[in-house]
């Protein structure tokens, strides 16, 4: 009789088939995670080493594109990145402690950075624009002995942000996923495997701009 009312026991919610029980599916979805980051290492690392190849090939045509990157900017943006980190560790902890409110509130304030990098993030490349820095049939450069450098290494910085700030744009659409899903009482304190998935991808486009800062807007710099 126990036997048969173990078997007839309800599971939990959203413990799938396959899996014996919430743990072994956090370990699963922990692992496909860590697979899927370390693509995307590789994927970034790729660019990181086209970057610093030619970086090395044209020093000084990489010391004279580097006065046109805003430092000021990028030191906001990683701020705000850093900070958004934190916002996120924030709310897995909410949710591990079945903090409805605070889940969804700092949720919504990581979203709300998210989108200030973004933001930020256009008005850099509308500089660029503006001073005919996109690499192409319109791309203009004061210094002509590094012309055809310059595009180069623009074609670089425009590749890595882009990118990053495609990842940015799926990390927000992700948030949203995970508010709607808050406010919908989809979480537990067994069951919070989507924030805490989202969260380390979140950490991981932060610490790619955490090298990105460095190596296209201050080495070289004040060269």
């Amino acid at each position: 009789m126990a036997d048969s009312e173990a078997i007839l026991a309800p599971q939990e919610p959203e413990l799938r088939h396959h899996f014996d029980d919430s743990a072994q599916q956090l370990e699963a979805s922990t692992l496909g995670m860590w697979v899927f980051l370390v693509t995307e290492v590789m994927f970034f690392g790729g660019m990181f080493g086209a970057y610093i190849v030619y970086r090395n090939m044209y020093p000084e045509a990489f010391a004279s594109t580097s006065h046109f990157m805003n430092v000021t900017i990028g030191a906001i943006n990683t701020g705000v990145l850093i900070f958004s980190s934190f916002t996120m560790v924030l709310a897995v902890r909410s949710a591990q402690l079945r903090q409805k409110k605070a889940l969804i509130a700092f949720l919504i304030l990581t979203l709300i950075l998210g989108c200030v990098f973004l933001s930020l993030k256009y008005v850099e490349y509308h500089e660029k624009w503006v001073d005919h820095h996109i690499p192409g049939p319109g791309f203009q450069y004061a210094d002509p002995r590094y012309f055809h450098q310059a595009q180069i290494l623009f074609y670089l910085y425009f590749a890595m942000t882009g990118m990053h700030a495609i990842h940015m744009i799926v990390g927000a659409g992700l948030l949203i996923t995970l508010i709607v899903m808050a406010a919908r009482n989809r979480f537990s304190s067994g069951w919070y495997t989507p924030v805490e998935m989202i969260g380390l991808y979140w950490h991981f486009v932060d610490i790619v701009w955490i090298f990105l800062f460095p190596l296209l807007y201050l080495i070289g710099h004040t060269q």
